[in-house]
């Protein structure tokens, strides 16, 4: 995660359960340090302004637990509540406001928000998904949320600022989550692995979704995916030697 030039933050769930933080400052790295928490997911994390990192996991009482950096000190684990079954995807549209997504007991999507003042939800979004859920914003009031079905097909809601589309099949027969990224307005890239172990992407250009394509590779773990500027797409997974691979 990145909240500004030169900044990374990297979070992953320690063999302790706690949630670990090492960071880049702009010309070296800081060491590992343990934020603590008992987790049993791994984090998601995001920031909606310079300086500020919102950080949520899956508890022990299948509970999302949110902890975040201010600026200039890391406040205290809180509880959000609901029972989910595993990470949650966080994302943000505007300074100050917090979608969160996570996948409930049954096949459904539940949703809770920071609106800026306070914490609402959750509600359901409905759905018949098997996977974690995907969630990425290309603007203001604009969240695009994914999740691969029971039927291993891409299933994709939207919020366009006013309400909550329905949920549409954008085909696929997938074997990991998904993963998303947005480069500029109007723009999404969707990644996940096939049942051939290659990496797949489908895309929206503005006005239509084009093919999925495969990207080949043969990946043994879910991908990553990130995007520094407009055009730029950066994808990783493990291979089957356990190297980290890198396409872009």
């Amino acid at each position: 995660m990145s909240w500004g030039p030169n900044r990374i933050d990297v979070f992953t769930q320690g063999s302790d359960s706690a949630l670990w933080h090492k960071w880049w400052d702009g010309s070296r790295w800081g060491g590992w340090e343990s934020l603590g928490g008992i987790l049993q997911s791994a984090p998601s994390v995001v920031s909606w302004g310079p300086r500020r990192l919102d950080v949520f996991g899956v508890g022990t009482d299948s509970a999302v637990y949110h902890k975040w950096w201010d600026g200039s000190r890391w406040g205290g684990w809180e509880s959000l509540g609901g029972i989910v079954k595993d990470a949650p995807s966080a994302v943000s549209w505007a300074s100050n406001h917090i979608d969160l997504f996570a996948l409930g007991t049954g096949h459904a999507l539940f949703h809770k928000w920071w609106d800026g003042t306070a914490w609402r939800g959750w509600e359901t979004l409905g759905g018949e998904l098997q996977s974690n859920p995907a969630a990425v914003s290309w603007g203001p009031n604009r969240i695009d949320v994914f999740g691969v079905g029971v039927d291993h097909a891409l299933w994709h809601k939207w919020w366009d600022g006013t309400r909550w589309s329905g949920w549409e099949s954008l085909g696929g027969i997938l074997e990991s989550i998904p993963v998303v990224v947005s480069d500029k307005p109007n723009r999404i890239d969707v990644y996940a692995v096939g049942t051939d172990s290659a990496l797949w992407h489908r895309s929206w250009d503005g006005s239509r979704w084009k093919p999925w394509e495969s990207i080949g590779g043969t990946i043994v773990s879910e991908p990553a995916v990130a995007s520094w500027g407009p055009g730029r797409i950066d994808t990783f997974a493990l291979g089957t030697n356990h190297a980290l691979w890198h396409n872009w």
